[in-house]
Formats: C-alpha cells, sequence, structure tokens
C-alpha cells in the first residue's frame, strides 16, 4: 500500500507555515526588487540587445545599413590584421594599466591604512580626488602636463636627465600614464575595503610582548595582511582592467588618431565611415573579450586561491 502520509503531512505544514491572509508572502522579495530589475533591463539589457541585433545587419556604402541579416562583421574583424593589432593594443594596455595600479595602489593603501586622523582623511580625498573630476578634464591636465613645453619635460630637461623633449603625447606610454591616474582610485577602494577586515588587536598584542615595530610589521601585519587583501587586488583588478579596456576619452585625447583601441575604433565606425553594424560588431566583441577574461582569471584565481576566499 502506497504510503500517501507523508506528502500530506509535508504540504499540511507548508500550509500551516505560510502567515494567514498573506497568500503571496514569497514574492515579496521579487515583488520589491521588480522596479530595479525593470530600470536595469531598460538601461543596460535592452540596448546590449538591439546593439548585437544591429551588428547582424548588412551595410552597403550607398544605401546604409540594410535589413538583410549576416555574419560578414565579424568574419571581417576576425580575419583582418589590422583588427587584431586593435585588439592586442587594448589588451596590453589593460593589463599594463592593471599591473600599475597594483604595483603603486596596494602599498598607497596600506600606508593610508597606516595613517592617524585627520592625515588619513585628507589623503583619502587627495586619491579620491579624479572621481570627482570629468575624465575630459583629467584627461586634458594630463595632456598640458605631458606636452612637449609641459612640466614634465621641463623638468626633465632641467634636471639634465634629457636633451629633448620626451614625446608622450599621442604615445601608447602616455595613454597609459593618464589611464593609471585615472583608474587608481579603483583600485585603492577595493584594497581598502579588504583592509578593514584586519583585527587591530593582533598587532596591539605584538607590541605588548615587546616586540619592535619592523618585527611587528615582518612576522605579524605582513602575514595577516597579505591573505586578507588577495580578495581586494584581484576585484580592483577586475574593475581596472574592464574600465581600461573599454575607455574612451583618454585614448581618444592623449593617443590621437593613429594610436587606436577598440572604443576609438568602434567611435570611428558609427561617426566617421558611418558603418553601424560593424561598429556595434566591435563593441560586441570588446564585451566578449572582456567577459572572457573577467570570468577566467576570476575562476583561475578563486580556485588557485579557495582557502582564502572561503575564510
Amino acid at each position: 500500500m502506497p504510503d500517501t502520509a507523508t506528502p500530506n503531512l509535508a504540504g499540511a505544514h507548508a500550509m500551516a507555515a505560510r502567515p494567514p491572509g498573506k497568500p503571496f508572502a514569497g514574492a515579496a522579495p521579487w515583488l520589491l526588487s521588480g522596479p530595479a530589475l525593470l530600470l536595469f533591463c531598460a538601461m543596460l539589457l535592452v540596448p546590449l540587445l538591439l546593439t548585437g541585433l544591429l551588428s547582424l545587419h548588412a551595410f552597403d556604402g550607398t544605401r546604409g545599413v540594410l535589413p538583410a541579416m549576416t555574419a560578414a562583421n565579424y568574419l571581417e574583424i576576425l580575419g583582418d590584421s589590422y583588427y587584431h593589432e586593435i585588439f592586442l593594443r587594448t589588451a596590453g594596455m589593460a593589463l599594463a594599466v592593471t599591473g600599475l595600479a597594483v604595483v603603486f595602489g596596494v602599498p598607497e593603501t596600506l600606508i593610508l591604512s597606516r595613517m592617524r586622523s585627520p592625515w588619513r582623511g585628507l589623503f583619502l580625498i587627495v586619491i579620491l580626488g579624479p572621481l570627482l573630476i570629468s575624465v575630459v578634464v583629467r584627461t586634458l591636465g594630463w595632456a598640458i602636463l605631458m606636452g612637449n613645453n609641459g612640466l614634465i619635460n621641463e623638468t626633465l630637461q632641467w634636471l639634465g636627465l634629457v636633451d629633448a623633449p620626451v614625446k608622450l603625447v599621442f604615445t601608447q606610454t602616455g595613454v597609459i600614464i593618464a589611464l593609471t591616474h585615472v583608474m587608481m582610485p579603483f583600485m585603492v577602494i577595493s584594497v581598502w575595503a579588504s583592509l578593514q577586515k584586519l583585527d587591530p588587536q593582533v598587532e596591539q598584542a605584538g607590541q605588548a610582548f615587546g616586540a619592535s615595530p619592523f618585527t611587528v610589521f615582518r612576522r605579524v601585519i605582513l602575514p595577516q595582511i597579505l591573505p586578507q587583501i588577495l580578495p581586494g587586488i584581484l576585484s580592483g583588478s577586475i574593475i581596472v582592467f574592464a574600465l581600461s579596456a573599454s575607455a574612451f576619452a583618454t585614448p581618444a585625447i592623449l593617443g590621437g588618431r593613429r594610436l587606436k583601441v577598440v572604443a576609438t575604433a568602434a567611435y570611428d565606425e558609427f561617426l566617421n565611415t558611418l558603418n553601424w553594424p560593424l561598429g556595434a560588431a566591435i563593441a560586441v566583441l570588446l564585451l566578449i573579450a572582456n567577459v572572457i577574461v573577467i570570468v577566467g582569471c576570476n575562476r583561475l584565481v578563486e580556485r588557485r586561491f579557495r582557502q582564502v576566499f572561503d575564510a
């Protein structure tokens, strides 16, 4: 004889657990998050979907965008060495900016965390200051500083380090320097959030036992800091890489027409040649490449340092 008591009891318990007069209590989270989800879809997912559909349209120089669907735009990008060079340049630039942000941002955050008030708040405002200024204004400021008659070249010549002005504007080196300055706050914020998990009592205990400040830092603080800041470094690197790879204003102003990256190449296709499907295909491939790199690096690091992320 089949046992039907268990399902009936489960149903009775479920009915008893549901508050009387609230038949849709389980739908409350969805109802509360519904407006945000609708806004997310309207502002992000729908434009991305339309861009993807546009990238599949054919294009004719005399008739414009055609209703015919084709993969020719993607095949042109994947088979042309010109676009290969642009994507490789963009990836190298983003990796360089990410590496410099880690090299300078992590020690900067560690020093900042050791400061006392009011210096900590003052220097934190200085570090986060670039986020309060338009990216165009920041980039134009760097263009003035790195010009042939700018402060950097004049200082180098005054110190006798160079005989002629160093060409920084319209070069990849200048773009990397300016992008590092723009992206540094994102690395500092990410590492700063990880440092807040440190227990200051461990350091105080080492000092109470008579250890010198250098010994406390080497044997107490440093072993405690390194595992804690790894998730912050990973998060900051992901943010910096994604923003650097998709940056437009800084490469366009400091790189000029000759130093093309993916964002400026897509801009040129949209507004100069008016080949919207090709520009949309470039943008879609940039998005796909960003997602693959970010997800791949995230999985790799989490698998390698699983004990850190599970802590």
